[in-house]
């Protein structure tokens, strides 16, 4: 469906970088909203587990946007393997126009 919605995923390790993104996307019009949280997580890397404290992101936006999001959040994350995912959204018809309305932008020329 090409109005679809999803919402997207992905931490980071301090707030300031959080809020940086979120501004980011919010800005660039790839996400209507985005909420964070701080978070612990819980992972293997390099061989040893690691327990971190971090800040999730959930952005709200266009499933026809995810390739250009995708690429957006990987080219202004700090981490080497950043985990960028996404699921699909149903909401009330009201919110999920709000959404389309705040992720939509001019054509290319």
């Amino acid at each position: 469906m090409d109005d679809a919605l999803i919402a997207v995923f992905t931490t980071l390790p301090d707030e300031e970088g959080a809020r940086a993104l979120a501004q980011a996307l919010v800005r660039a019009r790839l996400a209507a909203c985005v909420q964070l949280h701080a978070i612990a997580s819980v992972y293997e890397w390099n061989g040893a587990v690691q327990n971190e404290a971090e800040w999730r992101l959930l952005a709200k936006a266009r499933a026809a946007d995810w390739p250009a999001l995708r690429d957006f959040i990987a080219a202004h994350h700090p981490y080497q393997l950043p985990a960028i995912w996404h699921t699909p959204i149903e909401a009330s018809e009201g919110y999920m126009d709000w959404v389309r309305h705040q992720t939509a932008r001019p054509p290319s020329a």
